[in-house]
């Protein structure tokens, strides 16, 4: 085996001793009893060729040519610090493995040791390391989680189904297929999938394949090399290559052309590429996450899209829903926005008013979250909060001039907040009672009792709802 090959991962116990008949006595003992072992002469470069969160224990000889059992711990120990080394020691090494075990190795045995207390030993450690493991995993699904909710802000049934299924895909090789309209955040997806995955300390490529040139689209995905075509002076790395060993986002995908199609889809096969004018394969460790605003299945029966690269790329769709089917989570999601544009521009944060969360729950959001951040953006600058095709809200009343008791008071100043609102443009009465914070039901009783009506809208709907 050599230093560059990487221990087995189905590995239990990696030992190591320069002994060749205790080697094999001890690596029989661990065998016989069920345990799966690699056993090495030296140590030279094994830490190097343990793979993190490997599942196993490491016992050694402290004595040993080259590198001694105390510098294996404290390289080992480097790479993970709660790896279990047993460290097996002559009788005039006690004192070296008392201060091992100070240094933190998990156990010591002095020779000459019983197989039960060698097996025993092992075993402990083998329970103490998959627990480890497991609290490991644990931690950084709970941070998963947590850091999906914050870049995917929203309670919805639909946002929670969508960091569902990311964090279940992010862990897999698995090409991914987003879909979703303008502005709907594709590629915050795309990055949650890289950074919740195993390539997230590689390169993260975003490219939008709508805004590149017919002509330069080949030469930016695959590279070129020199004297490739007029003006390719030097060699060019491409996208791909570039990517290579993380994550290139690809975003509209429908808008390459069908000669670059096929090119993409020999690289999806084969996990190759060729650079233009090239005769070199270059191999790729590379994930593909493609998005789309279109139906490509439509597209393809249209012979827009070739049929062969869209069943490839939707292995594993993930749709991200419009804003407008998120309920709620408009209004979350926009005073997330502004909160976090007031304190960017260190100003005091505003809170939306009744009449402006209608406005925002009205709004279909053509360019969903995009337009939201930006009318968040707006509102923390205190600019009016106008949304294409709705007014503004109207500035509230003046106090009216109330007179009587406190109850007339009252009732007086509770009818001026009704008709004030109902001035402004409802197209149902749901819209209105939420205006005003109050449930429908109460609001039907309210406007009876103050000689009011709706005329706005269809409310019709609504009514027979409130008065089943």
């Amino acid at each position: 085996m050599t230093p560059e090959t990487l221990i087995d991962s189905q590995a239990q116990v990696i030992l190591v001793d320069d002994d060749p008949h205790l080697r094999q006595a001890l690596s029989q003992t661990l065998d016989l009893a069920g345990l799966k072992v690699v056993a090495l002469a030296d140590a030279q470069g094994l830490a190097e060729r343990i793979e993190a969160d490997w599942p196993g224990v490491v016992v050694s000889d402290i004595r040993m040519p080259g590198i001694d059992g105390l510098q294996l711990l404290e390289q080992l120990h480097g790479r993970d610090r709660e790896l279990p080394v047993l460290l097996i020691t002559g009788h005039g090494d006690v004192p070296l493995a008392v201060q091992a075990m100070r240094a933190g190795a998990y156990d010591f045995l002095e020779k000459p040791f019983a197989s039960d207390a060698l097996l025993d030993s092992v075993r402990r450690a083998l329970a103490l390391r998959r627990l480890v493991l497991d609290n490991r995993s644990l931690r950084l699904a709970l941070s998963d989680r947590q850091q999906l909710a914050t870049r995917l802000v929203g309670q919805s049934p639909a946002m929670l189904r969508l960091r569902e299924q990311i964090g279940a895909l992010a862990s897999t090789r698995a090409d991914v297929l987003i879909l979703g309209e303008t502005g709907a955040g594709k590629e915050v997806v795309a990055r949650a999938l890289h950074d919740l995955s195993s390539r997230r300390d590689g390169p993260f490529v975003a490219i939008n394949a709508g805004a590149l040139a017919e002509s330069v689209v080949e030469s930016e995905l695959f590279g070129h090399e020199p004297g490739a075509f007029t003006g390719a002076q030097k060699r060019r790395i491409g996208k791909f290559e570039f990517a290579n060993g993380g994550t290139l986002f690809l975003d509209e995908i429908e808008s390459m052309s069908l000669d670059v199609q096929v090119k993409l889809l020999r690289m999806l096969q084969e996990r190759v590429v060729e650079r233009l004018g090239g005769n070199q394969l270059i191999p790729l460790d590379i994930r593909i996450i493609a998005a789309t605003k279109e139906d490509l299945r439509q597209s393809a029966d249209q012979g827009r899209f070739r049929a062969d690269l869209y069943y490839r790329l939707n292995v594993a769709p993930l749709r991200i829903p419009a804003l407008r089917e998120r309920g709620d989570d408009i209004l979350v999601l926009f005073q997330h926005f502004a909160d976090a544009a007031s304190q960017r521009h260190g100003l005091p944060p505003h809170t939306l008013q009744p009449a402006q969360r209608a406005m925002l729950l009205r709004h279909d959001w053509p360019g969903n979250v995009r337009e939201l951040q930006n009318a968040a953006e707006r509102f923390a600058l205190g600019l009016e909060l106008a949304l294409d095709g709705q007014s503004p809200p109207a500035a509230a009343p003046s106090a009216p001039v109330l007179s009587g008791n406190l109850s007339e008071q009252v009732e007086q100043f509770e009818r001026s907040l009704i008709a004030a609102e109902l001035a402004q443009p409802h197209s149902s009465m749901r819209s209105l009672a939420e205006a005003l914070g109050i449930p429908r039901k109460t609001l039907h009783d309210k406007l009876r009792k103050h000689g009011l009506s709706f005329d706005g809208g269809s409310g019709g709907h609504d009514d027979q709802e409130d008065n089943r």
